[in-house]
């Protein structure tokens, strides 16, 4: 067999060729709506290509970008990977301090911002003094006055490049990408992804019984970030096989999905449940209906069996519970439902969709005891979840530490997750080793927040669990035993923490108590913690009863 190497070039070469009629259509950070081609977009690739060759990016060297689901972040995709170099997406959604370290980690000589970000940048850039330029994603008349060191708007740079380039052939296991994991214990990780990974990621997306399994009759609406694990490999995977793509940019608010969904004729979506409930929330305020959505796909964290039966029985879509993480770029698993599933009763039908569903073809899962021994695979027997596969990490970039504790022996991949497997395969995670809490698909570490809501003076102990929550799938509840005599607040508290993280990790209750239980060895017991406040319920003053 012919020896063609699997390059990320291939997939938009593919596009143009054959499907250089289809559109891409954005809600651009502007506000307006933009639409284009595959062709149109691979000619601006082309220029983009040129640019970075231009300013000196070479092989291997990262190119960072804080861009949204746009037409502007998906030329860069292929355009940086393509060219040789690798494409960095920074979540700018994490705190500062890590946002700094991922940056500097990776090194990146070059960063491409949309304008939301350049009021940051501006307050972070010294703190980043490998990246010598910082490239506006507008056109020269949104491009804003900033103090970023050598600003350069986007538009004005592709004018100035040929809209053809000779795509090098290279090695597949070159690296195309880079992501870091949102750092929950200790710095950021970074998972670095090579030509293979992704191409060979994009061809399981093109499949029937994966969860996105796009065509060229698709029509699909990622609502999920381009800056979070490739919008879920939706970028790479349609121009694979010709579908349409709809980029809802920064509007990712539920009136306006549903008004994407609708006017371009979307058949299939995928997004994380906040998204979703807030999507329902306006159609029964509005009495819309889903005329043309096919497949509702879900995934981040697990969707409620309320958000499942409305999608199916109030609006006839079928919801496909998909599961992964950043180190399997992401998929790992699928809940399209077998023959033999679809045949069930309705009320077993929907336990078996709330499963994290199927491993996908090329990725493998176990689940082993304390000692590494396999478990069976029998529905019953509960252990630590391993992945491995073709697109899953082997280790994390420059990260020897970590690497050493993510992996066993047999290079097989933890996840983190407890979880069980069924005779015919079906994965359900009951629990997570470490005890993080999932908000909106973002996790936040309880870690962390006990260890800065410590910083407080008047705070002798502190242990932070997650609560289920109607709109976030769960948020954090801190709860504080104080010093003896001090006088704390809930309010001086969230300050502390705000000067540490993220506004979106602040906790929403802080509950004060005599004691927090412990363990023989003498650690905080967060299983006696949780059924402590089983009962427990989020104020209505904050807006979260149901």
């Amino acid at each position: 067999m012919m020896d063609v190497p699997l390059l990320t070039s291939m997939i938009v070469k593919h596009a143009v060729a054959w499907h250089g009629d289809v559109e891409v259509v954005t809600h651009r950070v502007e506000g307006d709506m933009h639409r284009y081609t595959y062709a149109d977009a691979y000619r601006r690739m082309c220029r983009l290509a040129n640019a970075l060759r231009r300013l000196g990016i070479r092989q291997g060297e990262r190119v960072g970008t804080m861009a949204w689901t746009t037409y502007r972040h998906f030329e860069l995709y292929f355009a940086v990977g393509g060219s040789g170099a690798v494409i960095h997406t920074v979540n700018p959604r994490l705190f500062h301090e890590q946002i700094v370290y991922i940056v500097n980690h990776a090194q990146d000589r070059v960063m491409f911002l949309d304008t939301t970000w350049v009021k940051m940048m501006e307050k972070l850039q010294d703190q980043c003094p490998t990246v010598e330029r910082f490239i506006i994603l507008c056109d020269s008349g949104h491009m804003p006055e900033t103090t970023l060191r050598n600003a350069v708007c986007y538009e004005d740079l592709l004018d100035a490049e040929d809209e053809t380039f000779d795509w090098p052939r290279m090695d597949e296991k070159s690296a195309a990408a880079l992501c870091y994991t949102s750092g929950t214990t200790g710095n950021p990780k970074g998972v670095l992804y090579t030509h293979r990974a992704m191409v060979l990621h994009s061809m399981a997306a093109c499949s029937g019984d994966h969860p996105l399994g796009l065509d060229s009759r698709t029509v699909i609406l990622p609502a999920v970030s381009m800056f979070h694990v490739h919008a879920w490999g939706a970028p790479y995977a349609a121009p694979m096989c010709g579908a349409k793509l709809v980029l809802p940019g920064p509007h990712m608010h539920g009136d306006n999905i549903y008004r994407l969904l609708e006017e371009e004729k979307v058949t299939l979506t995928a997004g994380v449940p906040t998204i979703w409930l807030d999507m329902l929330t306006h159609m029964k305020k509005t009495g819309g209906r889903l005329n043309h959505l096919k497949i509702m796909n879900i995934g981040g964290s697990a969707p409620p069996l309320s958000m499942i039966k409305a999608f199916e029985e109030d609006y006839g879509v079928p919801v496909v519970h998909a599961w992964g993480m950043t180190e399997l770029s992401p998929v790992g698993t699928t809940g399209r439902l077998r023959l033999r599933h679809q045949n069930l009763p309705r009320e077993e039908r929907y336990r078996v969709k709330q499963t994290q569903g199927r491993p996908i073809f090329g990725v493998e899962v176990k689940i082993v005891d304390d000692d590494g021994n396999r478990l069976p695979h029998d529905g019953e027997a509960v252990g630590q979840m391993f992945v491995r596969g073709p697109w899953v990490a082997a280790a994390y970039f420059e990260d020897e530490g970590a690497t050493r504790a993510a992996f066993d022996k047999d290079g097989w991949f933890g996840t983190g997750d407890v979880a069980s497997i069924s005779p015919d395969g079906l994965v359900r995670i009951s629990d997570r080793s470490k005890d993080l809490i999932k908000s909106g698909g973002e996790w936040i570490s309880s870690i962390d927040l006990e260890n800065y809501a410590l910083a407080h003076p008047g705070v002798a102990e502190a242990a932070a669990i997650a609560i289920k929550h109607p709109k976030w799938e769960e948020r954090p509840l801190l709860v504080v035993v104080p010093r003896p005599g001090a006088k704390v607040t809930a309010d001086g508290i969230r300050a502390v923490l705000a000067e540490h993280v993220a506004k979106w990790w602040l906790p929403d209750d802080i509950v004060f108590v005599e004691d927090i239980p412990h363990t023989a060895t003498g650690k905080i017991s967060k299983k006696d913690l949780r059924a402590r406040f089983q009962d427990y319920r989020w104020p209505e003053a904050a807006g979260f009863v149901e």
